[in-house]
């Protein structure tokens, strides 16, 4: 661990940090913004070799031990920072005292559907125009929770790399492969050559329990979440094989997106492994 402590909020290396909050410096960088003990603890676990630089505030590092113990078996030094750094580099409202810098890896959608030689992906989540930040991070947090092999964004949907995206995934972003800037057409056709039924998320599909009393579930399956506000256009519901919709039987207006998402992805899981 550096010895030094950096508390400059307005050098350049600090606000450089801090511009990872915008879409402009991630492109142009290639890197992103990792906050939190926990999502910083997953990227060393899963991907230590993604992080570019990490900090934290001494009073950060007493809290989380775990944190340095897991930098220094990745050897990766840690520099630590004032308060005021760590409120300048970061998006949060109250900062936790460790952030990183980390290469952006997404997954190309060739290798998605390559077949490794167990059979090939069985559960997928496709986002098409998914706009809502916190949305997009919990779709991929609850895919990974049911196993799914991948999640696929379109390029109509929010960037992956979104400091709120990030924070949403609560570390999910390192265990589940990403896809990004897909053409939707062009992954069903992926997916029907991979014999992989795409189920369109709809207010307009057949009742989610009578789906499953078919059977159909237990099919190798890529769910179709859309826009939050606008769900999927005609056009995007012809390229599915069919609609489905996860019933309310309360009084709620309408369900998150998010949590719809979750229980389609879990209904898979659940058939897959009955």
């Amino acid at each position: 661990m550096s010895t030094s402590l950096l508390d400059n909020p307005r050098s350049p290396r600090v606000r450089a940090v801090a511009k990872l909050a915008k879409r402009d410096a991630r492109t142009d960088t290639g890197s992103f913004l990792l906050e939190g003990p926990q999502a910083v603890s997953e990227a060393l676990a899963f991907r230590p070799e993604l992080l570019v630089d990490l900090f934290a505030t001494p009073t950060a590092l007493e809290r989380h031990p775990q944190v340095g113990a897991a930098a220094h078996e990745a050897e990766l030094e840690i520099e630590f920072v004032s308060e005021a750094v760590i409120a300048a580099m970061s998006d949060t409202v109250t900062p936790q005292g460790i952030i990183a810098v980390c290469r952006q890896f997404p997954t190309a959608v060739k290798d998605v559907f390559a077949d490794t030689g167990d059979g090939g992906p069985r559960l997928i989540a496709i986002l098409e125009e998914v706009r809502d930040p916190g949305n997009a991070g919990t779709i991929i947090r609850a895919a990974d929770s049911a196993g799914a092999d991948a999640v696929i964004m379109t390029g109509r949907s929010v960037d992956l790399y979104n400091p709120k995206v990030v924070r949403a995934t609560t570390g999910s972003l390192f265990h589940v492969p990403v896809a990004v800037g897909a053409d939707l057409a062009s992954v069903v056709a992926r997916c029907a050559e991979a014999g992989i039924q795409v189920l369109a998320a709809d207010v307009k599909g057949d009742d989610l329990l009578a789906v499953r009393s078919e059977g159909v579930l237990s099919a190798p399956t890529a769910w179709l979440f859309g826009n939050e506000a606008r769900g999927l256009t005609d056009d995007d519901l012809k390229l599915a094989d069919r609609a489905v919709v996860v019933p309310i039987y309360g009084h709620a207006e309408s369900m998150n997106l998010s949590t719809a998402a979750s229980v389609c992805l879990y209904e898979s899981a659940f058939a897959h492994r009955s």
